[in-house]
């Protein structure tokens, strides 16, 4: 049986909301994996939802690149090793370059953006040469590029979240509001037809496993089935989603508006699915007394 961690519990808590000991009793039932005890816990009708996040530990920035014509965009995460140097203007400076260099060649494969040209080198020699000045361990995890027929829309918020957004037409504030709503609110999908089948599938099971649809015949509960996956649906897919800055309109409705469309977008997260090792600092304390003490 995998061993259930505090820091697993503290994750579970922090995705669905609930006490710690329904966290604790889920997790060991579902022999500490995390997704499948979300979903007993959605199934029991415990968690209505839960948060689409890994473990998100790891330190860094996302850093965008536009083109002149803004028909293309480039999106790169850079991590460090402490938020510290995260905020360094040497390091943000890298990023920015690679970024940069991302965009101009049109790379987004890591094996080949480490030897894309910077500072008279290679996006690889550059980063050696920065990890030697900074004396923290930095790599170059992610990198995107979008192109359009249209424009490309792009947000930072925080040096943390970084969002690109395809749109056939619109300006340039459209797009900087698409890319940040985006960035706010996280949909899966542009449209609800492009959910993947596995997953609207996955939430049909927990829909029908839900406690209110034990004993009611199989007709009623399709029909009450259809209706929720619907409403999840509205709730993953951007266009349907109302906009974070006028909740009275939908994304769809706002770009339609503004005679523009959505076609893609990408959404990176500063160290995301990372997991970290969490150390308990007064726990380290007491040991090394004990140490100590002996």
């Amino acid at each position: 049986m995998a061993a259930v961690t505090a820091a697993l519990v503290k994750e579970l808590r922090e995705r669905t909301g609930l006490g710690m000991m329904e966290c604790k009793k889920a997790l060991v039932e579902a022999d500490g994996d995390i997704e499948r005890a979300i979903d007993d816990l959605r199934k029991s009708g415990q968690a209505k939802a839960a948060k689409k996040a890994g473990r998100v530990a790891a330190e860094g920035t996302v850093a965008v690149a536009l083109s002149a014509d803004g028909k293309s965009g480039a999106l790169v995460e850079i991590n460090s090793e402490t938020d510290f140097v995260a905020r360094d203007d040497n390091f943000l400076g890298f990023a920015a370059k690679v970024a940069e260099a991302v965009l101009a060649a049109g790379e987004s494969d890591i094996a080949r953006v480490a030897e894309l040209p910077v500072e008279g080198g290679t996006v690889e020699s550059a980063r050696e040469a920065l990890v030697q000045k900074i004396g923290e361990n930095i790599q170059v995890r992610r990198a995107a590029v979008l192109q359009s027929s249209g424009r490309v829309g792009a947000y930072v918020h925080g040096g943390r979240i970084g969002v690109l957004v395809d749109l056939t037409g619109g300006d340039e504030e459209l797009g900087k509001d698409v890319a940040m709503h985006v960035a706010a609110v996280a949909p899966s999908v542009v449209r609800p037809e492009e959910l993947p089948e596995a997953e609207l599938e996955r939430e049909k099971d927990i829909i029908r496993a839900q406690p209110d649809m034990a004993g009611k015949p199989t007709e009623i509960v399709e029909k009450m089935v259809a209706g929720r996956v619907q409403k999840f649906l509205k709730d993953v897919s951007l266009v349907e989603q109302p906009f974070v800055k006028d909740p009275n309109v939908t994304v769809g409705k706002l770009t339609k508006d503004a005679g523009a469309d959505v076609v893609a977008f990408v959404r990176l997260v500063v160290g995301e699915g990372i997991e970290k090792e969490e150390s308990d600092f007064a726990a380290e304390v007491m040991a090394q007394a004990q140490v100590s003490k002996s």
